[in-house]
């Protein structure tokens, strides 16, 4: 189905990059009227899925995170986070939460998590030394417009 509305994005995967990114979904998105709750919502998942790009795809290098966000029928949002990193060699496992690959970064290994509790679906795929897409949905509240 060809979408409503769609902007794709290419960045490095600078820690500095993370905020950009959700800022610039947020601006995309308010063409919807998202109330506060749907947009940080969405903020937060975007945020998870590229700082997992920073942290796990590219761990010792910089590489390039392509963001694409498409606005489709009925007010639904998918939102591809890309890389070609390292890869996900048991994505299962990766999806569990407390599981992480970085225990001595300090992490709580709740990404997948976190993307899950605010989005309508998670889908994750990868392919080790190819690289890893994460694909979010999200269907925002329908409002009437008046004027």
């Amino acid at each position: 189905m060809k979408p409503l509305n769609e902007m794709t994005l290419s960045f490095d995967s600078h820690s500095s990059n993370e905020g950009f990114a959700r800022s610039a979904v947020a601006a995309f998105l308010t063409q919807l009227d998202p109330t506060i709750g749907e947009l940080n919502d969405i903020r937060t998942a975007v945020s998870e899925a590229v700082t997992n790009c920073i942290v796990h795809a590219y761990p010792h290098t910089i590489g390039k995170i392509t963001l694409t966000v498409r606005i489709e029928q009925d007010f639904q949002i998918t939102i591809k986070v890309r890389d070609t990193g390292c890869g996900i060699e048991d994505i299962a496992k990766a999806m569990e939460p407390l599981y992480t690959t970085s225990p001595s970064e300090e992490r709580a290994g709740l990404g997948f998590a976190v993307m899950n509790s605010f989005t309508d679906s998670v889908t994750v795929r990868s392919r080790p030394g190819k690289g890893t897409t994460v694909i979010l949905k999200k269907r925002l509240i329908q409002r009437v417009r008046h004027g």
